[in-house]
């Protein structure tokens, strides 16, 4: 059994990724080839590529476009030359782009020419993202959109930026200004080039997985394709309570998917914050629709936690959300911080306090 992550998880960061390590611990126990997983909440896909790399088949849904784009990018096997066919191929269209961004902050974050070749490659997938090469695509593109301005080749689109998370107009333009920085010209063939041999070079079991764009309340979710076959084993980490800047922080890699060249500060399709109580009542819905999907004896896992700046006991929430439901909680465990992967949000002047995390494992009745 495989216990090492892929190259192609790293396609691009997640705010709220788990380690994939989490996953393949779990399911390299399981000796059934047949097991079926599922990710209620799949965010950039983590769970879903674990299933993969071990040979099990999976289920991925998630109401935020950008993790849906991301874990269909994880599932499929394009060859990178492929990939650069494809890119050649948008980029030889004599159209002229209409649709470029335009103001102070667009002129920071981004040289001229290479914001017009990325809104030449956006407006094509929007338009068509069907194959695998099209989708593999703009995976490579919403990872390298903005990042850290490196000493040697580019690796990233952007003036100096976090990776995980888009930089907000105002306090961008006002950093950039302040220091003198201005965006440098890429080699955005180059530049993709370089990622398609690292994230798709490697060969990976092909397995049946499918990513629905959906909201995991709703029952009717739970009827789409890819849910025929009941799940074995449900790994996930939904919202914690009081997170809601999914689509703030993301703004930039949902503008390359077809929204607003703005900050959305919209909570759409998210789960209200409100109160623990009828945030615990949402997360119930969800666990119902689950065990609904899941074989008698199905195991679930959940990673969950408290934010800094929330007084709540995130456990009790946790447990107020299963009650009533099909599943029994068998063992909590702690998990430490959630300090991976955020380090980078140095770079860009902004530190935050890491969340504490634990792990609920229950079982189908």
């Amino acid at each position: 059994m495989r216990t090492q992550p892929a190259s192609v998880n790293a396609v691009c960061p997640y705010f709220t990724m788990f380690p994939i390590e989490f996953p393949l611990k779990i399911l390299s126990r399981e000796t059934r080839s047949t097991a079926n997983v599922l990710d209620p909440f799949c965010g950039r896909g983590t769970t879903n590529i674990a299933a993969r790399l071990l040979g099990f088949s999976s289920v991925g849904v998630d109401s935020h476009p950008l993790a849906v784009a991301l874990t269909k990018a994880k599932l499929i096997s394009p060859r990178p030359a492929s990939i650069l066919e494809t890119l050649d191929e948008i980029l030889d269209e004599n159209d002229d782009v209409e649709d470029v961004p335009y103001g102070e902050f667009w002129e920071f974050a981004f040289e001229k020419s290479t914001l017009s070749m990325i809104s030449k490659i956006r407006r094509a997938l929007i338009k068509d993202c069907r194959s695998q090469e099209r989708t593999a695509l703009r995976a490579i593109v919403l990872g390298a959109l903005h990042g850290p301005v490196m000493k040697t080749v580019p690796s990233y689109f952007s003036n100096q930026s976090p990776r995980t998370f888009a930089p907000k107009p105002r306090y961008a333009v006002k950093f950039w200004r302040k220091r003198g920085l201005r965006p440098q010209k890429v080699d955005v063939r180059g530049l993709v080039l370089r990622r398609a041999n690292r994230f798709y070079s490697e060969v990976l079991p092909d397995v049946d997985s499918h990513t629905l764009l959906g909201d995991s309340r709703e029952p009717t979710t739970f009827h789409a394709d890819g849910m025929e076959h009941p799940f074995d084993w449900v790994i996930t980490s939904p919202p914690y309570f009081g997170l809601q800047t999914y689509r703030p922080d993301q703004w930039i890699r949902l503008w390359f998917l077809g929204g607003p060249d703005t900050v959305d500060y919209s909570q759409a399709d998210q789960l209200t914050h409100g109160n623990p109580q009828d945030f615990a009542s949402q997360l119930r819905r969800v666990w119902k629709n689950c065990a609904n999907a899941c074989n008698s004896g199905a195991r679930m896992v959940i990673r969950f936690g408290n934010l800094p700046n929330r007084k709540v006991d995130a456990f009790d929430i946790l447990r107020e959300s299963l009650r009533g439901t099909d599943w029994r909680i068998q063992t909590k465990c702690d998990a430490g911080t959630a300090s991976s992967g955020r380090r980078q949000a140095d770079h860009f002047g902004v530190r935050s306090n890491s969340a504490r995390e634990f792990d609920v494992w229950a079982i189908k009745c």
